[in-house]
């Protein structure tokens, strides 16, 4: 893959400083990583996984926003966490074992994405060795940032949990319909109104 455009040259650099946090490589293997990547862009509401369905992809996000979604036992939809720019977007575990996703990835925003098949993931894996400590390591990350950012919410209040999200997401609440944040935070979209303007008050 050959990228010309500086934009499209920035982002890959985004990109490639994210992955060197958990190790290290060479201008070889970066170079083979990038030639199993491809770029794909997603339109607002389109989905990148779904529910009942195999997950085709490891995504990384370089524009826009997405979130995790599923419906429980009363079909209401549920908003469990959200990815913006620059992270790592897929359903790992089920991606690498091949089954059947149980939620939905979709764009909140359009979306542009680097996006590494099945077949390209385990060609980097089984190519670069130490690749697949690396991916523990990305993996773990994600988990880690999700549950840091979703802890808070079981004890703090409303109002309280509302700020975390201002905090951990700047920026994300003019991006996001203010339902999704209502659902991700546990609470009716009027009481994140009614919290909304008191705080502006």
């Amino acid at each position: 893959m050959v990228f010309n455009d500086k934009a499209e040259i920035c982002k890959m650099e985004e990109f490639v400083n994210y992955i060197l946090q958990f190790g290290n490589l060479n201008s070889q293997q970066i170079e083979l990583i990038l030639s199993k990547a491809e770029t794909m862009e997603l339109r607002k509401d389109e989905y990148f996984s779904e529910a009942g369905k195999i997950p085709r992809y490891v995504g990384f996000l370089l524009k826009g926003v997405t979130r995790f979604c599923y419906y429980n036992n009363k079909s209401e939809e549920i908003t469990h966490s959200f990815v913006e720019e620059n992270n790592f977007v897929s359903d790992q575990q089920r991606f690498e074992a091949q089954m059947v996703a149980s939620e939905y990835i979709q764009a909140i925003t359009d979306c542009e994405l680097l996006v590494f098949s099945k077949k390209n993931w385990d060609e980097i894996g089984n190519t670069i060795v130490g690749w697949k400590d690396m991916e523990n390591l990305i993996v773990k990350n994600c988990l880690m940032k999700a549950l840091e950012r979703r802890s808070p919410l079981v004890s703090e209040d409303a109002t309280t949990r509302y700020l975390s999200f201002i905090s951990q997401f700047p920026g994300l609440v003019n991006r996001v319909p203010l339902s999704q944040v209502a659902s991700y935070l546990g609470i009716t979209q009027q009481s994140l109104s009614r919290i909304r303007k008191n705080i502006v008050k």
